[in-house]
């Protein structure tokens, strides 16, 4: 690829993610708006039409492992392992 067909999609790239950013911040917006809606009716689900929203609380069990490597941290070392990955990036 020649350096102009790379400078078009680096473009091209960078407009698009801009669509999604929008169109991910239009949609969060309408979420929001639908949430409100359910706080002002006190409701975890909600009607509307041939839709069922639920909002609802959820309670998950996480492991802390920033507090196991600090108890444990020789045990914490012999159960890690190293990964490999690559990142991509574009700066200007």
């Amino acid at each position: 690829m020649a350096t102009n067909e790379m400078i078009k999609a680096i473009e091209a790239l960078n407009e698009w993610e801009k669509i999604i950013a929008d169109a991910q911040a239009e949609a969060e917006a309408l979420r929001d708006q639908i949430k409100e809606e359910m706080l002002q009716r006190e409701t975890e689900e909600m009607v509307a039409g041939q839709y069922i929203v639920r909002w609802t609380s959820v309670l998950t069990n996480r492991f802390d492992t920033t507090a196991f490597k600090k108890a444990l941290p020789e045990v914490y070392k012999s159960f890690t392992k190293q990964s490999a990955s690559r990142r991509f990036t574009i700066s200007a």
